[in-house]
């Protein structure tokens, strides 16, 4: 199932007298807060849609003013919470780049052989990401798969599945 929102931060702590807060970004690009008009807010109750009015950048925080909050009393209650995007306000993506959160959980399947698994995690490294990939019926084990043309060949998001290829000396 794809999700329907991207989590974009996460509040630390109230900021000035004027109802900003610190947020500590976790999407690839802090700056892309730049861009959007507003957040939905998980207050662990409910959803909060939040108007952003400021953005300003500090070491690798964002500090956001939201319309309707003025002071960080009424801002300290939400320490700790996260900030989403819908999907449709979510960073356009590239031919062959997907979400982090609609890989989790498809099916990784190696053409030819019986290999099946499913996509646990992305680690993203400097170089490119690593697919961890849960296998085997009896015991579990992981298999580091980097995500290269040489070894991702389909990705369907949409069906559920990767198909994939293991290059030597990847398992055990």
């Amino acid at each position: 199932m794809r999700e329907s929102r991207f989590q974009v931060g996460i509040i630390t702590s109230t900021h000035g007298v004027a109802g900003e807060v610190k947020v500590y970004p976790t999407t690839d690009d802090k700056r892309r807060f730049k861009k959007l008009k507003e957040v939905i807010l998980d207050t662990g109750k409910e959803d909060l849609t939040l108007k952003i009015v400021s953005v300003k950048f500090f070491k690798e925080m964002v500090i956001l003013k939201f319309e309707g909050y003025d002071n960080p009393e009424e801002m300290r209650k939400f320490r700790q919470k996260s900030l989403y995007v819908t999907r449709e306000n979510a960073v356009r993506l590239n031919k062959d780049e997907y979400f982090i959160a609609d890989l989790i959980g498809l099916r990784a399947v190696e053409e030819n052989t019986d290999f099946e698994g499913e996509v646990t995690d992305v680690i993203q490294t400097g170089a490119n990401d690593v697919y961890v990939i849960e296998y085997g019926s009896d015991e579990k084990k992981e298999l580091l798969l980097p995500a290269i043309k040489e070894c991702i060949e389909e990705v369907n998001v949409d069906d559920g599945y990767i198909k994939i290829h293991i290059l030597d000396g990847l398992l055990d």
